[in-house]
């Protein structure tokens, strides 16, 4: 009769066992692997998740009176979690490649949010330095990065020489 009580709670509060594991536990476990791979799909899956994660639970934030009186709202909280977690489904990359992304894309609203920086350089971090290097090296490849730093340093020489131009006539025989 134990056992049977023991069911009976797990039945009656299915929803507040899954929902952890399906939108907190196994999210951050795919996002610790898909951090130590170098592909993008998988970022690209979980870093949308966290993003729709965040705006879940603002949803929930603002309407909570009126989510409290909606009896299914766990259950369909759990299904919407679980349609853009699981790998089956990948609803997260699903919603971003028909939903955030075209309208990131669109020229007019990406630049809605646009701020500019009022810096003197393009290049106000090393990390800005090091994002332009990577994104070079990879529309062009490391062989022309390479090209492309010594002609660079080319430059500097042929310029530093030009500057300090030493002529016969000022050494002493």
């Amino acid at each position: 009769m134990g056992s049977g009580n023991f069911l009976q709670v797990v039945a009656n509060n299915f929803d507040v066992l899954a929902l952890p594991v399906v939108s907190l536990v196994y999210p951050l476990y795919a996002s610790i692997k898909a951090i130590e791979t170098k592909s993008i799909v998988d970022d690209q899956q979980w870093l949308t998740y966290w993003v729709l994660y965040s705006l879940m639970t603002l949803f929930e934030l603002t309407f909570a009176k009126i989510l409290e009186v909606v009896a299914i709202w766990p259950y369909v909280k759990l299904i919407i979690m679980s349609w853009l977690v699981l790998p089956h489904f990948n609803g997260a990359s699903h919603v971003y490649k028909n939903f955030i992304r075209p309208h990131y894309m669109n020229p007019q609203t990406s630049t809605l949010w646009y701020i500019p920086r009022k810096t003197k350089h393009i290049f106000s971090t090393q990390d800005d330095v090091l994002t332009a290097a990577e994104k070079y090296m990879e529309e062009h490849g490391t062989e022309a990065f390479e090209r492309l730093m010594y002609k660079q340093a080319e430059r500097e020489r042929s310029r530093r020489n030009n500057n300090y131009m030493i002529f016969d006539d000022d050494y002493a025989y």
